[in-house]
């Protein structure tokens, strides 16, 4: 389904990568979710095959294979991706996350402006906010209000999955193509530094305004959503300079993915 490559960084830390290599409409750089190996996952890369598009992936700081980085803010990855592009010779590419992904994507579109022509993401959380109950409506928020008191803190916590985090309908996509992506889950669940690196930064400074995003931005959301609740959705539409959302009632926070195809769509259509 593509290669794999361990690149080392500037500060000697490895990032594994993944590539499905060529495709000539566009490049768009995946940002997975947490936990994830950062592996390619083939209901993607089928929907991007079928539009000439090429798919780079890599594991992010600590998961799949990519050395951990103690510290990190989501704009961190916009600097590992500069050099994974830099690599790869991407000149312009889109970025695409899901889920915990989704503010790294969008820290790429902020802070790689000449490099990053469009992104989408798919229930991914919106930075810390007092503006409105960022916790409400999570089936389970205690891991990331561990994370909120610090590293240590989300690292003694020991979490334990909460079925009702997801509906129905994600449980039925979990059973389909995407069912990959629940084997690559559980093949990350051993990452547990690198979770707490991911929650952690979620609710610290991003180190970016989403002001700062200039690129245009798709934001696709499930209604149900019980782990990134809808007003998140709502939250990053207000911040996000040239946003537009894509709401999907009966979704929860796995059965969105199945925009992918159609989002690949409107990434193909922006300039």
């Amino acid at each position: 389904m593509g290669t794999s490559r361990e690149l080392t960084l500037a500060d000697g830390r490895a990032l594994q990568v993944h590539d499905t290599g060529r495709g000539g409409a566009l490049t768009v750089v995946w940002h997975h979710g947490t936990p994830q190996t950062g592996a390619l996952l083939a209901p993607l890369v089928e929907a991007a095959q079928a539009r000439d598009i090429r798919v780079v992936s890599y594991g992010r700081a600590g998961y799949g294979g990519s050395s951990a980085q103690p510290g990190r803010t989501v704009s961190s990855a916009a600097e590992d991706v500069r050099q994974l592009a830099d690599a790869l010779g991407l000149d312009r590419f889109a970025a695409l996350g899901a889920s915990g992904g989704g503010p790294h994507a969008l820290a790429c579109a902020a802070l790689l402006p000449g490099r990053v022509r469009a992104a989408a993401v798919y229930a991914s959380p919106a930075p810390y906010t007092e503006e409105f109950d960022w916790y409400a409506g999570m089936a389970d928020d205690s891991s990331l209000r561990a994370a909120s008191e610090g590293r240590e803190a989300r690292l003694a916590h020991h979490g334990e999955f909460v079925e009702d985090s997801f509906l129905p309908v994600d449980f039925e996509t979990l059973k389909g193509p995407w069912s990959v992506l629940g084997r690559d889950a559980g093949a990350a669940e051993s990452s547990v530094e690198a979770q707490a690196d991911d929650d952690v930064a979620f609710t610290s400074p991003w180190g970016f305004e989403l002001a700062d995003v200039a690129a245009p931005v798709l934001l696709a959301h499930g209604g149900g959503d019980r782990v990134v609740p809808m007003a998140h959705a709502e939250s990053l539409l207000r911040g996000l300079p040239h946003a537009e959302l894509w709401l999907r009632p009966r979704d929860g926070h796995i059965s969105v993915l199945h925009t992918v195809p159609v989002s690949l769509d409107w990434l193909l259509a922006q300039p």
